[in-house]
C-alpha cells in the first residue's frame, strides 16, 4: 500500500469509527459526509477519488460500499454499484493516418489522454466510430452540474437508492457535436478491469439537460498504439446502473499487419536463453504489462505508486512488475520507501518503436523463453493451443526457476495460454484487411 492509500485508509478508519459509517449505513442506507468533516483527518481531494473498484480503502471493500460526490461539499457513501466492468475489445484495429501535413502530432508520441483525443480527432476516428460528421470540438474542461435525482443500484434484491445532486463538479476531456449529436469523451491511458460510471454518467444527465440532441457518453482507452473506443447508453437516464454497451471499436494510427507467418519465422529464428532468477510469471494479461510499461516511460515508480496510479492492487503490483522484469523491459531498485520499478533501456528502445516493429520486439523476448516458444510452435505445427495438461509438461521440461509444485505449474500456465493468446490476436491476415480503412 501506497504512503499515500497508506494514510487514506487510517483517516477512514477514524471517520468510520467517529460517525459509526457502518451502524448508519444499516439504519438509514446511506451517509451523507461533508468535506469539512473529511478534514478533520485529511484532505478531501485526496480521500474521495477513486476511479477503480480495487483502489477503494479497505474499510470499503469489507463493507461492500462506494462513495460518490453529490454536491461541492458533500459525498454519500452507501451500499452500491457504481463501478462498470469494460468489455471485451480484442478484436481487430482499424488504420486510420494522420493528415500529412500536421507536424505537432504523431502516432509515437502520444503521451497523454489530451493528445490521443487529439490524434483521433485529426484521424477521423471519432467521425468513423460515432458515423456523424463533420465533428466540431466545442466544451470540455471541469464545470459544475445543475440539480438532478438519480436511483443506483445497492446489491441484488435490494431497492435502488436515491441519489440527489446539486453543484457537483464535472470534468470533460471532451465533447464533440455533430448533425445529430453531442459525443461526451472520457480518456484514458491505462488498461484497467472497470471504470467509475459517475464519469460518464453525470456529464451525461447536465448535457441531456441542457440539449435537445441525442448525448452520447464515449470511454476512450489508449494503450500500445491502439485506441479502444466504447459508446454506452442509459437505458433508463434516470438510472445511474442502466449502462449498456452500444457498440466497441478498435483503431490504430500505424501499419499493423502481421501475419501468421511473421511470427512462425520470428520464433523459430529465436534462441530460448537460460531462465532468469525471477519468478515465473503469474501475470496473465500481456497488454496490462505493456501498459504498465507505458506508465513507467514517465519516470520511476514505487509499488505503492503503482496501485495509486494504477487499477492494481499491492499483489497485482508485483506480480505485472515481476512479469515486465522476467522480459527484461523493467527493473527494480530499492530505495528506502521499498521496492522502486523503472523502465531498462531496452524497454524504453522498444517503446520508441512504431507499432508493428514494437509487437514483434514484444514477441521476440518472449520467444527468448522455452515454454512460451515451445507452447506457440505447438500451435504453429497443429493449428491448435495446447491445453493445460500439455503447457505444464512443456514449462516442466523447461527449467523454469523456482516452480516446483504442481499446483504451481498449473496457476503459471493461464500466463502461457494468456500471453500467446494475446501473440495470436496480433495476427492480420489478407482476409481481414478488408476490415481497415485508411484516410488519405
Amino acid at each position: 500500500m501506497s504512503d499515500r492509500a497508506g494514510k487514506n485508509s487510517e483517516a477512514w478508519d477514524a471517520l468510520f469509527e467517529k460517525y459509526d459509517i457502518p451502524g448508519h449505513i444499516r439504519e438509514h442506507g446511506s451517509f451523507l459526509i461533508s468535506a469539512d468533516q473529511i478534514r478533520e483527518f485529511r484532505e478531501p481531494r485526496l480521500m474521495a477519488k477513486f476511479d477503480h473498484q480495487i483502489n477503494l480503502p479497505p474499510i470499503f471493500a469489507r463493507n461492500g460500499l462506494a462513495i460518490l460526490p453529490v454536491s461541492r461539499g458533500d459525498y454519500l457513501i452507501a451500499r452500491m454499484d457504481a463501478y462498470h466492468t469494460f468489455e471485451d475489445s480484442d478484436g481487430p484495429a482499424r488504420r486510420f493516418s494522420l493528415p500529412p501535413q500536421l507536424q505537432s502530432l504523431s502516432a509515437e508520441t502520444i503521451s497523454s489522454e489530451t493528445i490521443a483525443i487529439h490524434c483521433a480527432m485529426a484521424a477521423g476516428i471519432f467521425e468513423d466510430f460515432l458515423e456523424d460528421s463533420p465533428l466540431i470540438p466545442t466544451v470540455s474542461g471541469r464545470m459544475g452540474s445543475e440539480s438532478f435525482r438519480f436511483r443506483i443500484e445497492a446489491g441484488t434484491g435490494i431497492e435502488p437508492i436515491p441519489v440527489d445532486v446539486s453543484r457537483s463538479q464535472i470534468e470533460i476531456d471532451a465533447a464533440l457535436e455533430g448533425q445529430s449529436c453531442l459525443a461526451l469523451i472520457e480518456a484514458k491511458l491505462d488498461l484497467a478491469e472497470d471504470f467509475l460510471i459517475r464519469q460518464l454518467y453525470y456529464p451525461f444527465r447536465v448535457w441531456a439537460a441542457r440539449i435537445p440532441k441525442r448525448v452520447r457518453p464515449v470511454f476512450l482507452v489508449y494503450s500500445n498504439g491502439v485506441f479502444r473506443l466504447f459508446e454506452y447508453e442509459f437505458s433508463d437516464p434516470s438510472l445511474y446502473n442502466s449502462l449498456r454497451l452500444v457498440r466497441q471499436r478498435n483503431y490504430t494510427l500505424e501499419t499493423l499487419r502481421i501475419t501468421r507467418e511473421d511470427l512462425i519465422s520470428l520464433a523459430e529464428q529465436t534462441s530460448p536463453v537460460e531462465e532468469p532468477p525471477i519468478a515465473f510469471p503469474q501475470a496473465d494479461r500481456l497488454d496490462r504489462v505493456i501498459n504498465l510499461c507505458e506508465l513507467l516511460a514517465d519516470h520511476p515508480l514505487t509499488r505503492g505508486e503503482i496501485t495509486e496510479r494504477y487499477a492494481f492492487d499491492v499483489r497485482q503490483a508485483n506480480y505485472y512488475a515481476d512479469a515486465g522484469r522476467y522480459l527484461g523491459l523493467i527493473r527494480r531498485s530499492r530505495e528506502d520507501g521499498g521496492p522502486v520499478y523503472s523502465l531498462t533501456e531496452e524497454a524504453v528502445r522498444i517503446l520508441r518503436l512504431p507499432y508493428r516493429p514494437r509487437q514483434l520486439e514484444i514477441c521476440r523476448r518472449i520467444f527468448r523463453h522455452r515454454a512460451f516458444r515451445e507452447t506457440f510452435l505447438r500451435w504453429a505445427a497443429s493449428g491448435n493451443l495446447p491445453d493445460r495438461r500439455e503447457i505444464v509438461e512443456i514449462m516442466r521440461d523447461s527449467r523454469l526457476y523456482h516452480v516446483d509444485s504442481g499446483s504451481t505449474y498449473s496457476r503459471r500456465a493461464s500466463t502461457v495460454s494468456g500471453w500467446i493468446g494475446w501473440i495470436l490476436r496480433l495476427i492480420q491476415e489478407d482476409s481481414q484487411q478488408s476490415l481497415f480503412h485508411t484516410l488519405s
